[in-house]
């Protein structure tokens, strides 16, 4: 009697670790194979192939790839037996979503080279407001912008700016350095007793966590004043 083909073994039944959602979690996106990433986007696999075959399967048609795997449509990665018209979106969807990732790259993020290149960075955000804004920016070991985001609104007189709130932005992004921006709608360019304080704290706390507060930048119009500038850092 001939013996009928084994049946594949499902991802669901596979050790936790070596299912390609749950080691994405586990071990984080890098520990994935282009296999095992594509798999996540199959989703299912077929009755004979495991979704982390059937990815194998589409990657050998396109020699290990992936540029050429971008350059697949809808209509040719249906051909393939076991994908879809919805596994194909999902696949023609997620890579052009990397070469779009892919054009933003040669523009390097921009680097802040002095308190100048700061302001120009918040003027935008913060010259014209009638209220107390407070904003920080990431830097990576290069000096270049990792992130610029806003960290408190506050009235005419003032905002609080929470320390934990800005360092834990700047763990999350494994910032090296970062830079306070606030803004004075008075127009007042100097820096506040508040202001100082602040700053302060804020500088020996970047040293426990070996993040460096570079600056405090006080947007007051077309006016600003720079702590680094002024020796006070």
């Amino acid at each position: 009697m001939q013996q009928l083909p084994e049946k594949a073994l499902g991802i669901k039944g596979w050790a936790a670790e070596d299912r390609p959602r749950e080691k994405l979690l586990l071990k984080g996106k890098s520990s994935l194979s282009d296999a095992e990433l594509i798999a996540i986007l199959l989703g299912t696999g077929t009755a004979a192939l495991s979704a982390v075959d059937l990815a194998k399967k589409l990657l050998q048609t396109t020699e290990n790839n992936l540029d050429v795997l971008a350059r697949l449509g809808v209509k040719d990665l249906t051909k393939i037996k076991g994908i879809g018209e919805a596994k194909a979106i999902s696949i023609v969807a997620a890579l052009e979503l990397g070469r779009r990732r892919k054009d933003l790259m040669p523009n390097e993020k921009p680097k802040i080279t002095s308190s100048q290149d700061a302001y120009e960075q918040v003027k935008g955000e913060l010259m014209d407001l009638p209220h107390e804004e407070f904003w920080v920016i990431l830097t990576n070991r290069a000096n270049r912008i990792i992130k610029k985001q806003q960290v408190s609104i506050g009235g005419v007189a003032g905002t609080v700016a929470d320390p934990k709130l800005i360092f834990k932005l700047a763990v999350e992004e494994l910032a090296s350095g970062l830079i306070l921006c606030h803004n004075h709608p008075s127009g007042n360019v100097a820096a506040s007793q508040a202001d100082i304080i602040l700053t302060n704290k804020l500088k020996e706390a970047g040293k426990l966590l070996e993040i460096q507060v570079l600056d405090h930048i006080i947007v007051a119009g077309k006016r600003y004043f720079s702590f680094a500038d002024e020796g006070m850092l």
